[in-house]
């Protein structure tokens, strides 16, 4: 699991990399994981709930308000 973890956070910090605000790019990979983790629903809400760090209005700002 944690070289899961690991290889998850190099795709995430390449795929990223070109978002110039760092808490932009913490809520992408908190995001990401929502929407790879179990569960019907990916909705911000749902996500949000599902993650242990899980924020529903920082998800929903990164969604809306990301360059």
């Amino acid at each position: 699991m944690n070289r899961a973890r690991a290889t998850l956070a190099l795709f995430v910090a390449d795929v990223f990399a070109a978002v110039p605000r760092k808490d932009q790019r913490a809520k992408s990979d908190c995001y990401l994981q929502g929407l790879m983790l179990d569960g019907r629903r990916k909705s911000i809400q749902a996500m949000a709930a599902r993650l242990p760090d899980g924020n529903e209005q920082n998800l929903q700002q990164f969604v809306n308000q990301s360059t």
